[in-house]
Formats: C-alpha cells, sequence, structure tokens
C-alpha cells in the first residue's frame, strides 16, 4: 500500500484529501504544519502533498529542509501562484503544482502520475560505471567509494536521463519536459540551477563530474 503524507494547516482540507485518497486504498498521514511535516517524513513517505502557506514553517522551506533525504515526488498546493513562487518551489526541489480550488480528478491523475513514474524508475537494474563511481537505479541513490552522495529526486532524475543516454546532447527545454513533464507550470532555467547542485555535490564527494556542458547547447554524461 502507498503511503501518503499530507501536510496543510486547514482541517477541512486535510480531512478532504485523506478521504479521496484513502477510498482508492492509499495509507494516510496527515501533518498539519511544517514542523510536524518534516517529523513524519522520517516515515518514508511514497508522495509528499504539501502545503505553501503554513504560519509556522512554510511548503518550501520544508521542502528545502527534508528534500536532500527524502527522493519522493512532492506535490505543492496552493491557493495561488505566480512564476516566481513556481520556480522557487521547483528549484528547493518540488515536482508539480496543484492550485487550489483543484478538482477530486485532478489530483487523483497527478498523484498517479507521479506515482507510476517512481514504479518504473524503481524497475531499473543497477549500473556501475567507472572506477569506484557507481550509479544504483533501483535504489535512486550513487556512490563514491561505496559513500552515498545524497541527491533531491529531481536531481537524481537528471542524472538518470544523461546517463543512461551517454554521450546524447539534451538541451535545457528537452530535460525540463523530460523531467518536469510537458504540463508542469516552469521553467527550464531551473535544470541549470539542478545541475549546479549535482556538480557541487560531486566535488563535494570527490566524484568525477560526467555532466559536460556543450556550449550553446545543452549538456551531456560523458562516456
Amino acid at each position: 500500500m502507498k503511503k501518503i503524507l499530507i501536510v496543510d494547516d486547514e482541517p477541512d482540507i486535510r480531512d478532504m484529501l485523506s478521504d479521496i485518497l484513502t477510498v482508492k486504498g492509499y495509507e494516510v498521514l496527515k501533518a498539519s504544519g511544517g514542523e510536524e511535516a518534516i517529523l513524519y517524513s522520517a516515515q518514508n513517505p511514497d508522495l509528499i502533498i504539501l502545503d505553501v502557506n503554513m504560519p509556522d514553517i512554510n511548503g518550501i522551506a520544508v521542502c528545502q529542509t527534508i528534500r536532500n533525504y527524502i527522493s519522493c515526488p512532492i506535490i505543492f498546493l496552493t491557493a495561488r501562484i505566480e512564476d516566481r513562487d513556481k520556480v522557487a518551489g521547483f528549484q528547493a526541489g518540488g515536482d508539480d503544482y496543484i492550485t487550489k480550488p483543484f478538482g477530486t480528478e485532478e489530483l487523483l491523475v497527478r498523484v498517479d502520475a507521479h506515482l507510476r513514474r517512481e514504479e518504473r524508475t524503481r524497475g531499473t537494474s543497477k549500473i556501475k560505471f567507472t572506477g569506484d563511481f557507481v550509479i544504483d537505479y533501483k535504489e535512486r541513490t550513487i556512490y563514491k567509494s561505496e559513500e552515498k552522495i545524497s541527491l533531491a529526486k529531481k536531481e537524481f532524475d537528471i542524472i538518470e536521463l544523461l546517463s543512461l543516454n551517454a554521450g546524447q546532447v539534451f538541451d535545457k527545454e528537452r530535460i525540463y519536459e523530460s523531467v518536469w513533464g510537458y504540463d508542469s507550470d516552469g521553467d527550464s532555467s531551473v535544470v541549470a540551477e539542478h545541475i549546479r547542485r549535482i556538480r557541487v555535490k560531486l566535488a563535494a564527494a570527490e566524484a568525477e563530474n560526467k555532466i559536460e556542458t556543450v556550449w550553446g547547447v545543452g549538456y551531456k554524461w560523458v562516456k
């Protein structure tokens, strides 16, 4: 049974979402604020529905806090959203947005799509690259000398896309469409930020940076 964490400071919203998802067979955890969300994230949910505007810790800050340790999809829930807020959410490690009010069908379709994408990824076999650098696609983890390098979900998604197509050049728009989805309400500029963060983490672990910038074109994984 898939486990979904609902985070919203409004009890009516929490209860409504819980009822919708429980009927569909999901196990539901409910948090009333950011602090509780951080605590509940330790229970390894398969997906998080996270309200952006909360009085204690807002959803963007919660996402930033847990993202290096939690790889599951995070869907932001918000009453209204501007482009700069969407970019901030995606940069924090979010995967999608749902705007209030929302329809039950839209919610379930988005939840199901993200969970199915996770299942497809987990079915991929483990592949070892050069030397002591390992990518485990099933566990969605990379290692340097058997030491785990923590990655946010979208960061690993980018590594997965590029490494499984080593030598092929991808522009930012194509990476964005492949990783975030065609119908996402974001901007391909977040790709460069995610790749910058990946490179920082690889450098900190003294791991080889295999993501090469092809100037004026995009990025590729060096064979």
